[in-house]
């Protein structure tokens, strides 16, 4: 039975992906403020619960018998496509990145949840050497945010494995936590309690230790930090810790939502998640861009108040697209592309 809470926490992730994302185009620079506050907290952990729940979504697939391994490779082959096209205009482009995770994911569909977890911390160990091994900043321009080479060979096998916006090497262990965690017993309120308890004290805890060491000495707050990038292993423990425990507390909160009506309509976005992320590029910013608000000239609180409304939108329209269609536009597209069914 499919657990609508992992498409409200899905949902969830979108928000604040949105959130992020709309101001960063947007270029509010501001940081005194609420909107700006809030956003600064979700950069890096939406993105991280999104690889979490795509983890666990590869588990469920995998474990109901569903999807063979050469259907995880024409997924991992659309998700690619689709992705290298929208980094033609937007260059923070996670899809193609999700193909590779879905690569890396194959090579542990049959693995015992200790190797995940211990694939996940090799994983971040080779991202971490790397960071101290190689330049982290080759290829980057940190004013605009630009990657010089990605078109080359040497450009995109940088970007996509030590130091892009979401390489391989560390985020894939998000993934293969979000495999771990699709093999528990979502469905037990005692697995989702777990979840939010110990995921928090993960997060809180990985928090504390960082900041501490990062006072004890100024030079150390790069190498321990738990910002997304660079993506430390201080990062991957905070951004993992952060995603399972909203996990549990969406699954635990979905009865309540139920009762109040609001689950069909917080899961609906949740499970066309993909076509609302390009949604959110080419007609959330590209309208933002056609109509020259993308200079600056929006404060925090507007861009703040765009990015929900357009959330809302978004849930309204993909709870009405579920009245008579079984899958989201692009959802259905990947369906028939991969698996040559429309419904």
């Amino acid at each position: 039975m499919r657990l609508q809470g992992i498409d409200v926490a899905r949902f969830i992730a979108f928000l604040g992906m949105v959130l992020v994302n709309f101001r960063i185009a947007a270029q509010v620079t501001t940081d005194a403020d609420f909107p700006t506050l809030v956003t600064n907290s979700l950069e890096g952990r939406a993105a991280a619960l999104f690889v979490i729940l795509a983890g666990v979504g590869f588990t469920m697939g995998h474990a109901s018998g569903r999807q063979p391994w050469h259907l995880t490779l024409r997924r991992a082959v659309f998700l690619f496509i689709i992705g290298m096209l929208d980094m033609v205009m937007f260059d923070a482009d996670i899809l193609h990145f999700y193909a590779l995770y879905f690569l890396v994911g194959m090579l542990f569909t049959q693995a015992s949840g200790r190797m995940l977890l211990l694939g996940a911390g090799a994983i971040t160990l080779i991202g971490y050497i790397a960071l101290f091994a190689f330049d982290f900043e080759n290829g980057w321009n940190f004013e605009t945010f630009k990657y010089a080479d990605f078109w080359s060979i040497s450009g995109f096998l940088r970007h996509s494995f030590y130091n892009g916006w979401h390489p391989v090497f560390p985020w894939a262990a998000l993934f293969l936590i979000g495999m771990w965690v699709g093999r528990l017993d979502l469905a037990a309120r005692g697995t989702q309690l777990r979840l939010l308890i110990w995921g928090g004290i993960l997060a809180t805890t990985t928090s504390l230790v960082s900041k501490t060491l990062g006072s004890l000495d100024p030079e150390l707050i790069e190498i321990v930090s738990t910002a997304p990038i660079p993506p430390t292993p201080f990062y991957i423990l905070a951004g993992s810790g952060t995603a399972i425990a909203m996990l549990g507390l969406i699954l635990l909160i979905t009865p309540i939502l139920t009762r109040l009506h609001f689950t069909n309509l917080l899961a609906a976005p949740g499970k066309m998640s993909l076509t609302l992320y390009m949604a959110h590029i080419y007609l959330g910013m590209g309208i933002l861009e056609g109509i020259g608000k993308l200079d600056g000239s929006l404060s925090a609180y507007d861009i703040f108040a765009i990015s929900l409304g357009f959330c809302v939108i978004a849930a309204l329209f993909a709870r009405l697209w579920f009245i008579k269609f079984r899958r989201g536009p692009l959802e259905g597209l990947m369906r028939l592309t991969t698996e040559g069914k429309v419904r």
